[in-house]
């Protein structure tokens, strides 16, 4: 934008100077012409008198003294004898002027003054004069250069003023927009300091301050719902632990254990996250191999019920990656989790994680629609968030594909510290 304002302001500048300098220079040009052309026939002018009156060897003294000081003077005498002077022909500007008619004609290398004279006796006598190109021009090249120059100069000044009025507007527009950046990077703090400029950018500025203080409230808001909703999942999770430890059979009492232990960390990351402010944070690490085995370990009881063959290939641990153990946890209890609700009992999966943190979750169903990558979107009787819960461990980089010998393989690739 700023070098848009200038190139406007050079562009109107330079067309002003134009539409000014051109016809200027002209006049010049013109007022040159005629001061040279009004000291030439001064100077013949000067010698009418003696034409008009004297004799041939008088007119005679008196032209070569005139061409001595540098003027081309010719006089056409009436009696047909040569001319006196510059020795020239007669043009037809002589012929018209032997009439008795003063005039000036453009001549090729300048310009050709012509005077009739009317004598007491014998005729009509003319004197010539000639105005060489260079006394027409003279000092024209001069003035031109100093009035390029004086534009020159209005132009690089029109810039600098330009310039600075460009850097006045767009400096509070990058402002704006450095905050605007900053609340896109959760610093919910950002606030836009009101500019000096139009009052157009102060109305920006206070609608996005405006914006950000809407934001902090609706996230408090939203916070606190999330919270409180937390706090009301306690209630329940602790029947459901003493249901657990009723249970007789040691393996059931196990796994039920497990799945209530599980199901507490995820209400525990909840509440964290609902408690969560815009303050910088350490960066969230685990270990996603130890993290993997765990929740397949976990799941594979439930597989063996099912009759579901799993295949399970980790890399060598430690394996760490930048998401929080529990995040990790639930994204994996996500994926898997899709694979049990929306595959039939019998149907064999594999979850592998490689060494550059890639988890592959593949299974032998009937696959899944591109659609439930999508937010709230699922072909079945879910919600759809499984998948979306995964993408954000993920910092959604998250891709879901068909399996070539049927089912569906969905890919997270997980950021390495």
């Amino acid at each position: 934008m700023r070098w848009r304002l200038t190139l406007l302001v050079a562009a109107t500048t330079t067309l002003t100077l134009i539409a000014f300098l051109v016809p200027l220079a002209l006049l010049l040009r013109g007022v040159a012409e005629d001061r040279a052309t009004g000291r030439a026939t001064a100077d013949v002018q000067g010698i009418v008198a003696v034409v008009g009156v004297g004799d041939r060897a008088e007119i005679a003294l008196t032209v070569d003294q005139l061409v001595a000081s540098g003027r081309p003077v010719t006089v056409f005498l009436p009696d047909g004898g040569a001319p006196l002077g510059e020795p020239v022909a007669r043009t037809p500007a002589v012929e018209l002027a032997a009439t008795g008619t003063s005039l000036t004609a453009s001549l090729d290398g300048g310009r050709e003054i012509v005077i009739g004279v009317g004598r007491v006796s014998g005729g009509t006598a003319v004197i010539r004069t000639v105005v060489p190109e260079a006394d027409l021009r003279a000092g024209v090249t001069r003035a031109w250069l100093v009035l390029a120059a004086l534009g020159l100069l209005l132009v690089l000044l029109g810039l600098v003023v330009a310039d600075r009025l460009a850097r006045s507007l767009v400096r509070p527009i990058d402002d704006l927009s450095a905050v605007s950046h900053r609340l896109a990077r959760a610093e919910l703090g950002a606030r836009a300091a009101v500019p000096a400029g139009p009052p157009e950018l102060r109305e920006v500025a206070g609608a996005l301050n405006h914006l950000a203080e809407r934001i902090q409230v609706l996230l408090r808001e939203e916070r606190e719902q999330v919270a409180d909703l937390s706090h009301r999942l306690r209630t329940p999770l602790t029947a459901l632990r003493l249901e657990a430890e009723s249970v007789r059979d040691p393996d059931d009492r196990s796994r039920v254990a497990a799945g209530v232990d599980a199901l507490e960390r995820a209400v525990t990351g909840l509440i964290r996250q609902a408690r969560w402010r815009s303050e910088p944070r350490d960066a969230a690490s685990c270990d996603a191999a130890a993290v993997v085995r765990d929740r397949v370990e976990f799941w594979s009881v439930l597989a063996e019920d099912t009759g579901r063959e799993l295949r399970l290939s980790l890399a060598d641990g430690p394996l760490p990656v930048a998401v929080a153990a529990d995040e990790l946890a639930a994204a994996v209890d996500a994926l898997l989790g899709n694979v049990f609700a929306h595959t039939p009992d019998g149907t064999p999966f594999a979850v592998s994680l490689s060494a550059d943190g890639v988890l592959v979750v593949s299974d032998a169903g009937p696959g899944l629609a591109d659609a439930a990558v999508s937010r709230g979107v699922s072909q079945g009787a879910g919600t759809g968030l499984g998948l979306d819960i995964a993408r954000r461990a993920a910092g959604g980089a998250l891709e879901i594909s068909d399996n070539p010998g049927g089912g569906a393989v969905v890919t997270l690739v997980l950021t390495r510290p």
